[in-house]
């Protein structure tokens, strides 16, 4: 659900707000690094450090969205229409896939608990659609669908049980923002006046689910890229109005810009990004903040390629984890450095409350935090 703790792909747009499908083909409150922790058979983890074990989901399905509920549950969301949901720590995986759903693209899924979950699908026109299930998947019902053919919506979140926000890209010349005060069972359209104008080209990416993600009851962020400067949005109001602050991501190109975001609090948190295309230099993947977003600073030892999801971990101030095609780096000191640990393929990284860690990625690949790793 983006970072949400009522819990948590890559598309991006063109110059002129076309882009078309990008990327669809192509724990303790501190883990310490000096441990040592047996790696999975079917990890690639670096000696020491925390290390992820891989659950067999039995889907071939690319998983973008992902929402950590706790060590035990978690749900991912992916091509295909594939919504899957384990409720033994992914010793077993049930698929919930909504009837029908086969020619969507899901990228991001909001999780309340094990019963009660909100997917988005991505996609011109129609395509883009918002689906909620009360019973664990075995049914589900259509919360909203576009009938816009310009709209393009890429990522939700919730403040609460109860409020939040999906974000769309740019339709005339601002960032498409719904809200709901239902629980995702009914969506409309906040008023596009307090949205600053978009830059040439500039769009949201559906990578991982977190392009937009909020904290606390009030306040939301959007990632952005694909134009001259990449930028990260904030609101303090539940998504009436936002502001537009710089971020020393890549930036100048379709393939660049911010692509995930994860907030501890209302003041602190984590960009991470670059240029997705393969081989292709990011040396500036990854951003902290400590005001909000009101200003971004580079990390001083970023990851050492392009990065697709960011999240903290619970009930720390200064650790967290990165996923991306080419490996995953955890940081100890708030975002400034880090240190690679995995160099297998995940999109996405979501934290639960009881420090249960799930990445999720191609090829039908998801993994939990070995069990006190790095303890």
């Amino acid at each position: 659900m983006g970072n949400t703790r009522v819990t948590g792909a890559a598309r991006g747009r063109g110059t002129g707000g076309a882009l078309r499908l990008l990327l669809a083909g192509a724990c303790a409150a501190v883990l310490a690094l000096a441990g040592t922790a047996p790696a999975h058979a079917g990890s690639h983890s670096v000696p020491k450090g925390p290390s992820w074990e891989e659950k067999k989901s039995g889907s071939d399905a690319r998983f973008r969205g992902l929402a950590a509920v706790s060590r035990t549950t978690a749900w991912v969301a992916g091509t295909k229409g594939t919504v899957l949901l384990t409720r033994d720590g992914g010793r077993g995986w049930r698929n919930v896939s909504p009837p029908g759903a086969a020619g969507l693209e899901f990228r991001d899924v909001a999780a309340f608990d094990a019963r009660h979950a909100v997917v988005l699908a991505i996609g011109e026109g129609e395509a883009s659609r918002i689906l909620r299930t009360d019973d664990g998947g075995t049914t589900w019902s259509e919360a909203f669908r576009n009938t816009d053919p310009r709209a393009f919506y890429d990522c939700v979140t919730f403040f609460d049980r109860r409020h939040g926000i999906a974000v769309g890209d740019p339709v005339d010349g601002r960032f498409r923002v719904l809200a709901t005060g239902d629980g995702g069972r009914s969506w409309r359209p906040t008023s596009p006046d307090g949205m600053p104008a978009a830059l040439p080209g500039e769009a949201a990416f559906a990578a991982s689910g977190q392009c937009a993600v909020s904290s606390g009851p009030r306040d939301a962020w959007i990632a952005t890229g694909g134009g001259p400067v990449s930028r990260i949005l904030h609101s303090a109001d539940r998504g009436r109005t936002w502001t537009a602050a710089e971020a020393p991501l890549p930036a100048g190109d379709a393939a660049r810009g911010v692509f995930g975001l994860a907030f501890r609090d209302r003041s602190h948190g984590l960009a991470v990004g670059g240029d997705y295309r393969a081989g292709a230099s990011s040396p500036r993947a990854a951003a902290r903040t400590a005001d909000g977003g009101a200003a971004w600073n580079t990390a001083v030892r970023p990851p050492a390629a392009y990065r697709s999801g960011v999240s903290w971990l619970p009930h720390s101030r200064t650790t967290a984890l990165a996923v991306g095609p080419t490996g995953s780096e955890i940081t100890t000191d708030g975002g400034r450095g880090w240190r690679a640990f995995d160099t297998g393929s995940y999109d996405t990284v979501d934290c639960a409350p009881d420090r249960g860690c799930w990445a999720a990625g191609e090829k039908g690949r998801v993994a939990r935090l070995a069990p006190g790793s790095g303890r």
